[in-house]
């Protein structure tokens, strides 16, 4: 069920694809082809931090990010899942799931601030999309 009133961040909407639709929250791929990348977003008015989410919510928040770090683990071959809720930037609560491979462009540091963004054709973005939709499905059932 979606928030009447939810609006996603215009930083967040500009630099992301939609996916899919969890019960908590929106699902978004970065559109930086470096790294796969998902990020969850609640959808909730005003929350921040995690600790802003009642404490049932913050568990549907854990278990939708364990679906997404699962889907994206089948879909895109990593040494290690990145989960992080930073909002230093972007203040709307969300939380990064990104799928790192040693030797990435960032590797080992961050993604934040490494370089620019090499956004996907339009191609590789449906493709990329779809096999997440797929995955995500499964994982969620």
């Amino acid at each position: 069920m979606r928030a009447i009133d939810f609006t996603l961040d215009p930083r967040l909407e500009a630099d992301t694809q939609h996916v899919t639709s969890l019960p908590l929250c929106e699902v978004l791929l970065m559109n930086d082809a470096r790294y796969a990348w998902l990020i969850l977003v609640p959808r909730r008015i005003g929350l921040v931090e995690i600790l802003d989410l009642p404490m049932a919510a913050q568990q549907t928040l854990w278990q939708e990010i364990n679906i997404a770090a699962s889907a994206l683990r089948q879909v895109a071959s990593c040494d290690k899942l990145n989960i992080g809720a930073l909002g230093n930037i972007v203040r709307q609560l969300h939380v990064h799931v990104i799928a790192r491979k040693e030797g990435d462009a960032a590797w080992p540091g961050p993604v934040w601030g490494h370089g620019r963004a090499e956004p996907y054709t339009q191609a590789e973005l449906q493709s990329l999309v779809a096999l997440l939709q797929h995955q995500l499905a499964a994982h969620a059932a």
